[in-house]
């Protein structure tokens, strides 16, 4: 069966997905630009088992482009055409073309947040756009939601598990206190505990509230953020609450990372808005409890407060420390059932049992169409 996918960018997780996909299926990807603005050129890989084409497009903002080009392939004959999103430009020229053109086709949705208190114009968009595709992959209950508010058909929406990690990222068991203790040397971290943090030093992560909370931590915790330079704005909260346990760590590779992972105790991500927000799946994959607020689509789906981690209100400094002492301060029988209960929350949720669940899907919807076409 031959399947066209549109996404905007070869994040190394997608190309990885589509890599493993092909093998079941004859799959063409078209990516709507070669980098994102606002990304470290390491992070990308553009080695592909499948048909990958670059578009031909005039870059907007930091991931968007736009790229007539897109209908070239649109008038193709494929037996699946799954678009990875709707709200660039190139999404909707595809998606308008296909529409007009009476061509059946998947939108595909990661995560997303309904905003209530949006403008008609922007509603009746975005209703436009998700509304016009045939059938839906989501990402899980909260995607539903956001789907069947701005018009999909409850009965045409798949789920899928979304993640970045293969089956061997995915810890059996929590990292050793002495394995701990052997990358704290490595790396030269010397705090009994490690509370880490992964993401861009952009305003949406949250990092600034983030610190404000923490202002009154005990020292002896150290605060690790991992996400390239930190701007003047984070360097100034550093000195105003001259926290020397806080530090800034530049851009890793994935192997590295993944030793931070390990390392630490606790991992917070104080998005201010994630669609999904993978580091949560990575970090529970190496048995870290994990924090984040109910702006981060990943939490909402995979953490049970008490469970393997913590949902706090978005912006509530005092919940965040409250929760993070609480953490900080249990003991270690109790750590370990909150690390193992992450590990196990993520088990399931992998690249390999993505492709099954896509594979399942495609064929089920391509059966419809033949039944409804005969």
């Amino acid at each position: 069966m031959k399947v066209l996918y549109l996404t905007n960018l070869s994040s190394p997780y997608r190309v990885d997905f589509f890599n493993l996909l092909n093998k079941y299926c004859d799959l063409t990807v078209l990516f709507e630009r070669k980098i994102a603005g606002n990304r470290n050129d390491e992070w990308y890989n553009n080695t592909f088992d499948f048909n990958g084409i670059f578009l031909k497009s005039r870059n907007i903002g930091n991931e968007a482009s736009i790229s007539f080009e897109v209908i070239k392939y649109l008038k193709q004959k494929y037996d699946l055409i799954i678009l990875g999103g709707y709200s660039t430009p190139t999404a909707m020229i595809a998606s308008m073309y296909m529409k007009v053109h009476k061509i059946s086709y998947v939108l595909n949705a990661d995560g997303g947040f309904i905003n209530y208190d949006e403008g008609k114009v922007i509603k009746f968009i975005k209703t436009f756009f998700i509304s016009s595709a045939k059938y839906w992959l989501s990402s899980g209950k909260e995607t539903n939601k956001y789907l069947i508010y701005y018009g999909a058909k409850k009965n045409r929406i798949y789920d899928y598990p979304f993640t970045s990690l293969k089956a061997i990222d995915i810890l059996n068991e929590p990292v050793l206190k002495t394995e701990k203790e052997k990358l704290k040397r490595e790396f030269g971290v010397p705090y009994n505990k490690v509370m880490l943090s992964i993401g861009q030093f952009i305003p949406r992560k949250g990092f600034d509230w983030m610190i404000e909370s923490y202002r009154d931590l005990n020292r002896d915790i150290g605060i690790y953020i991992i996400g390239g330079k930190p701007t003047k704005e984070y360097l100034n909260l550093k000195r105003k609450y001259k926290m020397d346990n806080l530090h800034f760590i530049d851009f890793q590779d994935k192997e590295v990372i993944k030793k931070w992972y390990q390392l630490a105790d606790i991992f917070v991500l104080p998005t201010r808005e994630d669609i999904w927000g993978l580091v949560v799946n990575e970090a529970m994959a190496q048995g870290l409890p994990v924090i984040t607020t109910d702006k981060c689509i990943a939490g909402l789906e995979l953490i049970d407060n008490g469970e393997n981690g913590y949902i706090v209100k978005c912006e509530i400094e005092k919940e965040l420390f409250n929760i993070t002492n609480k953490i900080i301060n249990v003991n270690e029988i109790q750590y370990e059932k909150l690390s193992i209960s992450a590990i196990q929350s993520i088990k399931n949720s992998t690249i390999e049992n993505m492709v099954e669940k896509h594979l399942f899907i495609i064929n089920d919807i391509i059966d419809q169409n033949k039944t409804e076409e005969v």
